[in-house]
């Protein structure tokens, strides 16, 4: 699918009054790679692993390191206790983030949206957020075809990847995707929608990149609870009217320029922030000493 920049498919949208989803599978269709069902298969696939992750995580699983595995376990524990600060959609969407981040770690298996490191945004907020909003399968589908288009506008105009552009482009494009869709899913606009990327996308500009021992674990599977949540109020403050300042294009453009200019030790190397803390350096040296990886390997 080609991808135009968002003030062209947000006008194209009110043209032909589509919504975001419709516009993105219509783009899908017209490479003529796929037809319809095929489109709707494969997302119904994806939407099937993101709820065995969930199921997966929320039973407890471990990472082979040993840094991560069972905390979608303990949310799951403490909102059943009871939360002293009330259950919420909120706390949910980080429980399920957490649970299909833990299972990435784990070695499981998940969808990348858009990458292994920020795979709990989407699935958090969605599989929270379905329920209440009353969404049958076929708008459960459209809502990660939105979030997968909005995945190939970002990508196209910045980047998805965090060696690339750091934890913004990996965490911050999850959470500016799952905010568009959760727009469209509540019944907001594609001007709406274009807003809530913006917001979600903006509030985490400048996220850094820096994995303890060089693995997909700490700090990330609890960003992933940051950018679920990030998503939710991103899309509730478009579905009240709040607009992004900075039009969304500027934004994405803006997290593109923003990657370029971050050094190389906060992309994805571990050679700084929070991987080159006393304890992470303990930590590194402790999993080098015990043979779970060679540190001078990639």
């Amino acid at each position: 699918m080609k991808a135009d920049d968002f003030a062209h498919i947000i006008e194209q949208c009110e043209k032909d009054q589509l919504t975001l989803s419709a516009y993105f599978l219509r783009a899908e269709l017209a490479l003529g790679e796929m037809d319809e069902a095929a489109v709707l298969e494969k997302m119904e696939k994806n939407l099937q692993v993101m709820e065995e992750g969930v199921r997966q995580g929320l039973e407890g699983v471990q990472s082979y390191s040993g840094l991560s595995g069972g905390d979608a376990r303990r949310i799951l524990d403490y909102r059943e206790q009871g939360s002293p600060l009330g259950d919420s959609l909120y706390l949910e969407a980080a429980m399920k983030a957490v649970a299909v981040n833990e299972v990435n770690a784990a070695m499981g298996i998940i969808c990348a949206t858009p990458t292994a490191g920020s795979s709990g945004v989407v699935p958090g907020v969605l599989l929270a957020c379905r329920d209440r909003l009353k969404m049958d399968r076929r708008a459960q589908l459209n809502f990660l075809i939105t979030c997968g288009g909005c995945g190939m506008v970002i990508g196209n105009m910045a980047s998805l990847s965090g060696a690339a552009g750091g934890c913004q482009a990996e965490v911050g494009s999850a959470s500016a995707m799952a905010a568009a869709a959760l727009v469209e899913a509540a019944g907001g606009s594609p001007f709406q929608s274009g807003h809530a990327l913006a917001i979600a996308l903006k509030n985490l500009l400048g996220l850094t990149c820096d994995p303890v021992a060089s693995l997909v674990e700490v700090p990330c599977i609890k960003r992933n609870t940051t950018g679920a949540i990030n998503a939710m109020m991103a899309a509730e403050l478009a579905l009240a009217g709040v607009t992004s300042k900075i039009p969304v294009d500027q934004v994405i453009q803006a997290m593109g320029s923003i990657g370029r200019m971050m050094p190389v030790a906060l992309r994805e190397t571990a050679l700084g922030g929070l991987a080159q803390t006393p304890e992470a350096l303990k930590i590194t040296r402790q999993l080098e000493e015990e043979g779970h990886f060679d540190q001078e390997s990639p």
